[in-house]
C-alpha cells in the first residue's frame, strides 16, 4: 500500500513544526503507520551527570508518533490530531551519542489512535518505551482548518 503522505512532505511536516527545532529531529525512515527519527547528539540535550535528558525522549516519541499517525491518516487529518496519553519507561541512558525512535501505530479508531514508540542508541540498545493515545479530529475540524 501507497504511504498517505510521503518522504518529502514529513520532512516538510517536521521541519515547519516550531516546537522540534530545538532538538534537531531528523526524519530518518516511513513505514506505513511507522516512522523512525533521528535525535543527533548535541551537548544542548545533556542534564547534569552527561545523560540525555528525560524531556527529549519523551519529546521524539510524540513526534515520531505523529508523524507514523499521517502515513495511514494523511497529512490533513494527522496535522490535527492531539496526545491524549503518554507513559514513559525510561530503561536506560544515553551519553553522548545519537538516538534514534520508531512509532508504531498499532489501532487507529474512529476518535482515538494507539501506538507504540522505542528509542534505542545508535548500537541498539534499548533507553525507553512509551505508550501512546491520540485523539482524532472530526471532519469538520478537519475541513475547517484545511480552510485556514
Amino acid at each position: 500500500m501507497q504511504n498517505a503522505v510521503d518522504f518529502e512532505k514529513m520532512q516538510e511536516m517536521l521541519s515547519e513544526a516550531s516546537f522540534t527545532n530545538l532538538y534537531g529531529f531528523k526524519l530518518h525512515k516511513l513505514g506505513e503507520g511507522e516512522c523512525t527519527i533521528l535525535v543527533p547528539f548535541h551537548s544542548g540535550l545533556e542534564r547534569p551527570g552527561g545523560y540525555v535528558a528525560g524531556p527529549v525522549y519523551m519529546a521524539v516519541a510524540d513526534v515520531a508518533m505523529w508523524i507514523a499517525i499521517a502515513t495511514s491518516t494523511g497529512y490533513d487529518e494527522a496535522r490535527m490530531t492531539l496526545t491524549l496519553e503518554m507513559k514513559t519507561n525510561f530503561l536506560t541512558g544515553a551519553k553522548h551519542e545519537d538516538i534514534y525512535c520508531t512509532a508504531k501505530v498499532l489501532k487507529a479508531g474512529r476518535r482515538a489512535i494507539y501506538g507504540v514508540a522505542e528509542c534505542v542508541s545508535a548500537s541498539g540498545t534499548l533507553l525507553t518505551h512509551h505508550t501512546l493515545t491520540y485523539m482524532r479530529p472530526s471532519k469538520a475540524e478537519i475541513k475547517a482548518s484545511s480552510a485556514e
